[in-house]
């Protein structure tokens, strides 16, 4: 009788372990734009994620998750990054780690500049996508590969002899944009491009945004950059997290609602997440990629706990 129930026990256990797993499983492949350098995203809710380097990184890669319990889907999400790499690094290096499972989505971007050694030039960020999606198919042939097109840095716009001085704050945006469009054109597993260097240019036209870092912050204006001007602050990452959300599930970002639980928690104000979340959709829009949805209010209005 004993034995019985000690089987049927484990039999339960296993069960639930069973029906524990995600449905979805997604990996973040990228370097300090994907782990939160330079602000209060980078350790955020480490523990709702699995960083595969173990260095209790949350990034946008928890805020990914936070929207995604948020909507009631079932996200399970992991990352892997390397600060100043590019895919060639993770090519290199961490195949090993990153093939450890077949992942149903993988988000993934290269250096900043495009090249760190030729800013503005694709060709090794179109070869290492190729790669990297071969090897990501070969493990899981109906992978979706999604590529993040990173954002302008002020650093580079604004300071005398860079690749981009004297040029509007969106080109750069735009230039990185038309790289990771050729290295999607490349490679035959990525589905589409994340467009978070766009958004971000529409926060700034829009007004939300202040463009301009080194001239101050204009009233009631938000910093998408952190100190050094060329990371992103808490809110150039949101808008990051959001933008990748509404294209790798098809959902309004709009629809998580103004009192959103990461946002509260970050320290948004009502009008900054409403704003982000409108600069967001208003770029996946642009492409089609999301289908216009009513705002919802989450379950958990601020000032209650956020506890997912």
């Amino acid at each position: 009788m004993k034995l019985t129930s000690a089987l049927l026990a484990t039999l339960v256990l296993s069960l639930s372990a069973a029906n524990a797993v995600a449905d979805t499983s997604v990996l973040f492949i990228g370097n300090s734009f994907t782990y939160g350098h330079g602000s209060a995203v980078r350790f955020y809710r480490a523990d709702t994620v699995t960083d595969l380097n173990i260095q209790g990184i949350g990034g946008v890669p928890a805020l990914f998750k936070s929207f995604t319990d948020q909507a009631g889907l079932d996200y399970d999400v992991y990352l892997e990054t390397q600060p100043g790499s590019g895919l060639d690094f993770h090519l290199e290096n961490k195949l090993g780690v990153i093939g450890r499972r077949p992942w149903d989505k993988v988000v993934m971007h290269g250096f900043s500049t495009l090249n760190r050694t030729e800013p503005g030039d694709s060709e090794l960020l179109v070869s290492t996508t190729a790669q990297m999606t071969e090897f990501l198919q070969g493990v899981n042939p109906q992978v979706e590969v999604f590529l993040t097109a990173t954002w302008s840095r002020a650093d580079m716009t604004y300071l005398p002899d860079r690749p981009w001085s004297g040029k509007p704050i969106g080109q750069m945006a735009r230039d990185v944009r038309a790289g990771y469009d050729r290295a999607a054109a490349g490679a035959s597993g990525v589905k589409s491009v994340n467009a978070v260097g766009e958004a971000w240019t529409r926060a700034m036209d829009s007004g939300l945004a202040d463009p301009n870092p080194y001239d101050g912050i204009e009233l009631d204006k938000i910093d998408l950059w952190t100190f050094d001007h060329y990371h992103a602050s808490i809110w150039g990452y949101y808008l990051e997290a959001l933008v990748v959300f509404g294209n790798l599930t098809g959902l309004d970002p709009r629809s998580l609602g103004d009192n959103e639980c990461s946002g509260f928690e970050l320290g948004m104000t009502v009008p900054q997440v409403k704003g982000l979340q409108q600069a967001a959709f208003d770029q996946l829009a642009s492409e089609d990629r999301v289908t216009p949805a009513p705002l919802v209010l989450p379950r958990r209005v601020a000032p209650q706990p956020c506890v997912m």
